[in-house]
């Protein structure tokens, strides 16, 4: 059996929600592995919806393990407040069903200090963060000044971590115009909180490797998409990790041969949060009837989502950096009733072709969509379960993508339920 790795192949909010469900109910295992509690996913099971930011979407399962990797950025008090929510839903969440990364390292109240006092600063350059401290802790990681869940079990040396930390943040908040913070404001909400998460601490690496060696199906589920990756999204406007396949393995604890298949969720037009580039970006009452018809607000920030026409050039490259094997296309039955449909298929920049999007930010901002025109269709696409349930040019506009993008479409989502999937290859099975 195949370990799969699911990825968003645009700028996140493609409905990895509902197709990680669709594939953890076929897992042993699930594991969140990059982000923080900035994305979400939305599952709706039996009627009952479900919204996540920490938690793998295993969680809502009896006979899963979820584990939240050494990847992951985790805020103490955002995930334990997760946790009393679906619990409040039915959901158990005890250390047989939950496991934390001994290594992961913690959002602490300084990071969304400084997050937030970082974009005010910004101004007219803000870069659309989330305000909930996520670039800050991982720069923290990466400084070797972060504070991780195995620290919480010493907690004289986690007093000394915090003062060694804060003395850097400190300089900075007080450039910057804000409040400075003391150490008790930090170690004494974390000492309450403290035997909280240590009772979810494990050894996740270890416990991956037996699970691979006992032949147990593993699933990687990853937040946001690759154009918000820190190395190859739309700098500077990206998250602050990375989210390709080859993270799967780092921010969990395994090796590079631990994915077998990368499943690409992949939306049928283009939605964007924040600020950014956006080539096909749609201004019109077009864009407007995508975003109404489609609901598309974010399921943490409840901000609108910016929306557009397909844009084939940029999944292309997220195929190939992202180590794509197929994608899930989902919410085509948002297209159905258009006459007409644009997919973007390069790009003009200063008078020059391009196939692809460049990694200059001066250079995105000027990219222009190069567009191919499709007939769209009048028949319904809402609930179907079978590629003779779809519209003849649905089927087209499917099959032109996939020779557009290089890769197959595995699965196909057709409304927000979990069952009304078309599903062309298992990606279990390999």
């Amino acid at each position: 059996m195949a370990n799969v790795a699911v990825i968003g192949s645009q700028w996140g909010d493609e409905g990895k929600g509902k197709i990680v469900d669709w594939l953890s109910s076929r897992a042993d295992v699930v594991v969140r592995f990059q982000g923080g509690h900035n994305a979400g996913h939305t599952l709706v099971i039996d009627g009952v919806t479900y919204k996540l930011h920490l938690l793998p979407s295993g969680i809502v399962r009896k006979s899963k393990l979820s584990i939240i990797g050494n990847g992951v950025v985790i805020d103490p008090w955002a995930l334990m407040d997760e946790i009393k929510n679906v619990e409040a839903q039915g959901v158990v969440v005890n250390p047989e069903k939950l496991m934390i990364a001994e290594n992961a390292p913690l959002i602490l109240p300084v990071h969304p200090a400084l997050d937030i006092a970082m974009e005010k600063a910004r101004g007219n350059a803000a870069i659309g963060t989330t305000g909930r401290g996520i670039g800050p802790a991982y720069e923290d990681k990466i400084a070797r000044r972060a504070i991780r869940v195995c620290d919480l079990e010493y907690p004289d040396l986690l007093k000394e971590k915090i003062e060694k930390m804060l003395f850097h943040h400190n300089a900075l908040l007080k450039g910057l115009g804000a409040d400075e913070m003391s150490v008790a404001e930090i170690y004494e909400p974390l000492m309450e909180v403290r035997d909280d998460i240590l009772k979810f601490k494990g050894v996740v690496w270890k416990v991956l490797d037996k699970a691979r060696k006992d032949g147990k199906r593993i699933l990687f589920e990853g937040a946001q998409g690759m154009m918000l990756d820190v190395d190859h999204g739309t700098y500077p406007f990206v998250t602050s990790s990375n989210m390709a396949a080859a993270q799967a393995a780092t921010g969990s604890g395994m090796g590079p041969d631990a994915v077998n298949f990368v499943l690409g969720i992949t939306k049928a037009y283009t939605t964007r949060v924040g600020e950014g580039p956006f080539p096909t970006e749609l201004t019109d009452e077009i864009g407007q009837h995508l975003g109404e018809k489609g609901h598309e607000f974010g399921t943490t920030t409840g901000r609108k989502r910016r929306c557009g026409w397909f844009d084939a050039a940029i999944v292309r490259q997220t195929v190939t950096v992202g180590g794509i094997t197929g994608i899930a296309l989902t919410k085509i039955d948002v297209l159905d009733g258009m006459k007409e449909l644009k997919i973007c298929v390069g790009y003009m920049i200063n008078g020059k072709e391009f196939d692809y999007l460049p990694a200059s930010q001066a250079e995105q901002a000027m990219a222009e969509p190069i567009y191919e025109t499709m007939e769209g269709w009048s028949e319904s696409t809402y609930g179907a379960k079978s590629w003779a349930d779809l519209p003849a040019n649905a089927v087209k506009y499917v099959k032109h993508i996939e020779e557009l993008i290089g890769a197959p479409v595995t699965l196909l989502s057709t409304s927000p339920e979990r069952d009304d999937t078309i599903l062309m290859q298992d990606p279990f099975q390999g």
